[in-house]
Formats: structure tokens, C-alpha cells, sequence
């Protein structure tokens, strides 16, 4: 597992994004109930997330923040990333982002990846 914490902060809303290993849809579930175990992310307001298992099937939930999901899920696509799950987790902090949110979702999965490839 790998947390990187406070990617992103905008007009009050904070941004982590964490990941790991999944095989199939049962370990990627596991996976973001292990992470909801943290008090911290329980009380999140968002933890969106996609995987594509090793045989190429994409699973995304964007647990509220519309559109989260399938932006994750592209971005693991482009990277050719099978077998990792990556949840970007947002705590909202008041003020609408409108379309920066995607940015920021955008900028944590990049977080992710470039720490994924400086490990590999």
C-alpha cells in the first residue's frame, strides 16, 4: 500500500491519494474498506476509485464526485496499469471546485504513478 498525503489543497478542500495492489474486484473493495479503516478517510468526503484487473476488466466508483471514477480509470488506461487500484480521497472543505476538481484528481493519480514508477 501507498499513501501519499496533502497533494493537492484548494479553497479549503484537501486531497490524498493512496493505492495498491488487486487482483480482482473482491481485493480492490478490500482494499478501499482497509483504507475507510483509517478514521481519517472514513470521514472523507469522497474516496474515488478505479482499477483495470489483470485481465483487462475496469471497475470505478467515484463515491460521489461525479465523473472521478472514469477519469482515474482513463488515466490507468494511458499508463497501462493493470493490478493496482488508486483511490484519490477528497475532504471537501466548503467552497465548490467546479472543473479544478478534475484537475486535482488529475494531479493526485499523477502523484501516484510517478511514485509507482520511481519504485519499480
Amino acid at each position: 500500500m501507498m499513501q501519499i498525503e496533502n497533494v493537492v489543497s484548494d479553497r479549503g478542500s484537501k486531497y490524498a491519494v493512496s493505492g495498491g495492489q488487486a487482483t480482482d474486484k473482491s481485493e480492490a473493495l478490500a482494499f478501499v474498506k482497509h483504507l475507510k479503516r483509517k478514521k481519517k478517510y472514513a470521514k472523507a468526503t469522497h474516496n474515488s476509485w478505479a482499477v483495470i484487473l489483470p485481465d483487462g476488466t475496469p471497475i470505478k466508483n467515484d463515491d460521489g464526485e461525479s465523473g472521478a471514477g472514469m477519469l482515474i480509470l482513463r488515466m490507468l488506461e494511458r499508463a497501462e496499469l493493470k493490478g493496482q487500484v488508486v483511490v484519490v480521497t477528497r475532504w471537501y472543505g466548503g467552497v465548490h471546485l467546479g472543473g479544478d476538481r478534475f484537475r486535482h484528481v488529475q494531479t493526485c493519480v499523477r502523484s501516484y504513478l510517478a511514485a509507482l514508477g520511481d519504485m519499480r
